[in-house]
């Protein structure tokens, strides 16, 4: 039964990886942080949206909405700094899986921002986990990377383009050498007189 619930120990579940410290200076800075991270959000959500939406928590010093570090559109994620840090945990508390763009939106606690953390850390510039999605996710951009970058590779393989045809030379169908007025060409009744 205590599985069901996270353990109390622990302020967040999530551990930054690019953290430098240990995990007891990553526990003692996510105790005193008045960050908050804020994930699952759709590609079309904007600032002003997660400005109304966690201004209900308490005073908002920043937003830092996640970009793509390719093509710098939005990918899913931000960080929202508080002044206080009981507004920090009343977002937590009350706004995490609150629905945000028909998104459940996730909050945690996070250890501060720090300039470069806006940038998506997936291969292809957005956000990992959108990498090996396979179902398609409308309010994250379709499918995910991996499965686009299939799809794409199928598409150039079918050329549906103007002037495809050009460079092949054309195929030149055999006629039916039997004569018969319902062979079809190439002939398909395999007639004698075809082989």
């Amino acid at each position: 039964m205590a599985s069901l619930f996270k353990d109390p120990s622990k302020i967040s579940v999530y551990r930054d990886r690019r953290f430098s410290g240990t995990q007891e200076e990553f526990d003692d800075a996510l105790q005193a942080s008045t960050t908050v991270y804020v994930g699952n959000m759709s590609f079309y959500t904007t600032e002003e949206q997660v400005y109304e939406l966690f201004s209900r928590a308490g005073e908002i010093k920043k937003i830092i909405m996640g970009l793509d570090k390719n093509t710098k559109t939005p990918c899913g994620f931000c960080f929202i700094l508080y002044y206080s840090r009981e507004d920090t945990e009343d977002s937590v508390k009350y706004i995490s899986g609150t629905i945000l763009d028909d998104r459940p939106i996730r909050v945690d606690f996070d250890w501060g921002f720090q300039e470069g953390r806006q940038w998506g850390r997936g291969k292809s510039g957005g956000q990992v986990r959108d990498e090996y999605r396979t179902d398609y996710d409308p309010g994250r951009g379709g499918y995910g990377k991996l499965v686009q970058k299939e799809l794409e590779a199928q598409r150039q393989l079918v050329d549906y383009g103007a002037g495809s045809l050009g460079s092949f030379p054309p195929v030149m169908v055999p006629q039916c050498k039997s004569n018969a007025t319902l062979c079809l060409i190439p002939c398909l009744f395999r007639h004698q007189a075809c082989k």
